[in-house]
């Protein structure tokens, strides 16, 4: 049987489809439904007529999803149990002396969500090479099932000094409480160094898995026996049997599906890329190779797992301006998410908008409707801005600039946390954006960096959907070593690098694929230092070291007359793709339940701006803004002084005119 691929990319404010099948890629767009998000992908896969592919098995579904960021950022996991060793219940309450904030006088510290009683201690001890100095007696494991009992959580984290070279007592007591309740251990939840770190991740793993296993059992309850895998922070795909037990390296599951598109769909070497849908925007990077980061941050909490390096900001279309104490405009991050929505959407929202202030300014189209069925109401729009307006004294027009403006100041700080605070200048990158809304400041935050070159992909609104069917399955593994190895044998690290490979390998062969690309990475620092850099691994400690101190002199400006520490190995294992890229962008497009066909001419909107729509565009020709260039799911604004063109790939360029003498 022929089979059938569907990329699900869930937002905050729509959830997006990509069809893939044969000869035809077919989109989709729906307003999601946060508090069931599985109900907007229900309808959308009923409306575009899958259902009995599903249940035939034949489709391949990819998703992307939210259940867990959300769940983490509202600190609303299920109710959790922590074990760790005696003497370091507070562990998780001290945290790090970090301040992100050195000149505030009084600074709030990032804290897990934990209840009075829910920390557990063991007399169990190991010590620094994983030896026992005080062993798990069967006393103390009857003593601690007693007490999880009584507290009676639905998951339980355990964390044990050392776990990472020896995991042989977290084991023994998940099989003392396990399968009564979801357990996580830091031995495989994060097998390294630092057990505030481990102990962060192996809680949320845990206080999250329920959660993600109930979502993943409704939704599969509709798709089975169709495949169906959940793309992980990293930018490849696990199966969703498996996510569960891997919670946390969810956590930028819908996110990574776009620069995953970015990297492998759209030939392009350098990029800075951004995402802005209706309630977040994602920022990322791509050198030719994607920047992989093996630390992010939820609610200010350190998540030490493997990740694409993407900044998120409460920016987007459904982002709410309002007037702050100080009688100052403000945007986000709170959102009017997908319901009731910008008030230009008729749902019953009335507070003005990102979205709002781009219609006011002539950027949106009114004289067709959006996704779904969707038409916007500039009366609405306009009603909501000009109650800010009258608080600020401003004109109508003066008000949506400004809250234009300041969304794309939050963004062009995003973009350059990620390029210029790294040493990395934005001027030798194209600027990319995709997301509902991205294409409507492309042009301003262009400018705001200095790029002369940006780019608009095909199917750019629903543009993270279709990276979903471009990524890899795959894992990210590691392992730290003991403290302190500052010499280590060849014969050592293959043999480190073997086993990490070898349980990478089984996970996936249990998805039905095998790796076809194995990434070796150590991770090195100068003794005496707290954080490390990784280096690929190209066959020799010697050679590891010296890469260490060139990344060092780059990244830092000096290199130290100190010994050089290994602290832990990474691999990263990536089974092929379903399809080529040109596989991919060959295919035509269709737009399911599409808006009437576009004018073949530039039509004016009532303030004047031409309009064109995305598919009359002649190839290789030039076109000058002002102008708004629009397909089904997105909108591009393009400025005085820039021109757009289109390429035979359906890429849109927009270049920069040079500043007349």
């Amino acid at each position: 049987m022929a089979k059938h691929y569907l990329g699900i990319d869930t937002g905050g404010t729509f959830t997006d489809f990509v069809y893939l099948h044969q000869d035809e890629i077919v989109t989709f767009k729906t307003l999601s439904t946060p508090e069931a998000p599985e109900q907007a992908i229900i309808h959308g896969i009923s409306a575009l007529g899958l259902d009995l592919l599903c249940k035939e098995g034949a489709l391949t579904i990819v998703h992307g999803t939210t259940v867990a960021t959300n769940a983490a950022l509202e600190s609303r996991g299920v109710k959790t149990a922590y074990i760790t060793n005696e003497g370091l219940a507070d562990v998780l309450a001290i945290g790090r002396q970090n301040r992100s904030r050195l000149f505030d006088l009084t600074p709030r510290k990032a804290t897990l969500s934990l209840e009075s009683g829910a920390t557990f201690e063991i007399s169990v001890r190991r010590g620094p090479k994983g030896e026992i100095r005080a062993p798990l007696l069967e006393s103390d494991l009857q003593t601690l099932t007693a007490g999880i009992d009584a507290y009676n959580p639905k998951a339980i984290a355990i964390n044990l000094l050392y776990s990472f070279l020896s995991s042989d007592d977290e084991a023994q007591i998940r099989a003392r409480l396990s399968p009564r309740y979801f357990v996580s251990l830091s031995s495989e939840v994060l097998p390294e160094m630092g057990e505030y770190e481990r102990g962060v991740a192996t809680y949320l793993n845990a206080s999250l898995g329920p959660l993600i296993e109930q979502y993943l059992r409704q939704l599969a309850e509709h798709t089975a026996p169709s495949s169906l895998a959940v793309m992980q922070s990293s930018g490849v795909t696990l199966g969703a049997e498996q996510a569960a037990s891997h919670a946390i390296r969810l956590l930028l599951s819908g996110p990574a599906g776009g620069i995953i598109g970015a990297q492998r769909l759209l030939n392009q070497k350098r990029l800075m890329t951004f995402d802005m849908g209706g309630t977040s925007t994602d920022v990322g990077l791509i050198d030719g190779e994607l920047s992989i980061a093996t630390s992010m941050k939820i609610n200010e909490l350190p998540i030490a797992i493997p990740a694409i390096d993407i900044k998120t900001i409460g920016a987007g279309g459904g982002s709410i301006a309002y007037i702050d104490d100080g009688g100052l405009l403000q945007v986000g991050p709170d959102s009017a998410g997908a319901n009731p929505g910008p008030a230009c959407y008729d749902l019953g929202g009335t507070l003005a908008t990102v979205t709002d202030a781009n219609l006011v300014l002539g950027r949106l189209p009114i004289h067709r409707p959006l996704a779904g069925g969707l038409t916007l109401s500039k009366a609405a729009a306009g009603g909501a801005v000009q109650a800010l307006a009258e608080q600020l004294g401003l004109n109508l027009q003066d008000t949506a600039q400004g809250i234009v403006r300041l969304a794309n100041e939050k963004m062009t700080e995003a973009l350059r946390l990620i390029s210029v605070q790294k040493g990395i200048d934005p001027k030798g990158f194209a600027l990319c954006c995709f997301g509902g809304a991205g294409g409507l400041h492309l042009c301003d935050l262009a400018e705001n960096l200095e790029i002369n070159r940006a780019v608009v992909p095909p199917e750019a609104g629903v543009f993270s959907a279709l990276g979903m069917l471009a990524a890899r399955p795959g894992r990210e593994l590691s392992v730290a070593l003991e403290a302190g190895t500052t010499q280590i044998s060849r014969a050592d690290l293959d043999q480190g690098f073997e086993t990490l490979i070898e349980n990478g390998t089984a996970a996936l062969r249990a998805e039905g694929v095998t790796p076809e690309r194995k990434q070796r990475t150590l991770d090195l620092r100068y003794q005496g230092q707290t954080h490390t850099l990784g280096v690929a691994f190209r066959g020799t400690f010697a050679l590891a070291k010296a890469d260490f101190e060139a990344l060092h002199k780059k990244r830092y400006g000096h290199i130290l007359d100190s010994q050089i520490e290994l602290v832990t190995l990474r691999v990263r294992l990536e089974a092929l793709s379903q399809f080529s890229e040109a596989e991919i962008l060959s295919k035509t497009t269709r737009v399911k339940d599409a808006p009437l066909s576009q004018s073949k001419t530039i039509k004016p909107d009532p303030e004047g701006i031409p309009w064109k729509g995305r598919e009359t565009l002649a190839l290789g020709e030039q076109y000058p803004g002002p102008l708004i260039v629009s397909d089904e799911h997105t909108s591009v604004w393009i400025k005085l002084g820039w021109t757009i063109e289109k390429e035979a790939s359906g890429l849109l360029e927009l270049r920069r005119l040079p500043s007349p003498e």
